[in-house]
């Protein structure tokens, strides 16, 4: 007789293997710029792809996660769940994916008893290069990293508090 865990192993190690064939569902999922047409394939949708440039470029150029998302909302453009507001989670993310390069990163969370967690180096990671058209160039998006990576590090310092009396 064959366990649950045993089944649920060879589904796991199934869709594993499938990562590195550049048409698995995983790497044609659609984010905010994309569609996926009928066989599965990422297209760009232009009018979405010209606001993700706007924010590579409002990024790039100093402006801060809710200075964007004030832009985005007083030139009316829904966010991606469809709503009037941005929140500062969703512009950090959409700059944090690789996507927009063509590129698609495959097993970046694992699986913890039913929890999505980042991936930490526990599995291996797929990147699949030149997948679908680029939105933003590589650099551009090396550069929003870098930058994203200097936030984090400031916002993790804490001043030197000084007392004067």
């Amino acid at each position: 007789m064959t366990s649950y865990i045993d089944k649920s192993e060879r589904i796991t190690e199934g869709v594993r293997k499938s990562f590195h064939n550049t048409d698995c569902k995983m790497a044609n999922r659609s984010c905010y710029g994309y569609n996926s047409i009928p066989g599965g394939e990422l297209v760009v949708n232009e009018p979405e792809a010209k606001v993700v440039r706007w924010i590579f470029e409002r990024y790039l150029s100093g402006d801060s996660l809710g200075k964007i998302a004030t832009g985005l909302q007083k030139r009316g453009i829904l966010s991606p769940s469809g709503k009037p507001n941005w929140n500062r989670e969703a512009i950090s993310k959409l700059l944090s994916n690789e996507k927009y390069t063509g590129s698609v990163l495959l097993q970046k969370t694992v699986s913890v008893c039913g929890a999505q967690l980042k991936n930490e180096g526990e599995l291996a990671q797929v990147l699949i290069r030149n997948h679908h058209k680029a939105i933003i160039s590589n650099e551009d998006f090396a550069m929003a990293q870098r930058m994203k990576g200097e936030h984090a590090r400031s916002a993790r310092q804490e001043p030197e508090m000084k007392l004067s009396f």
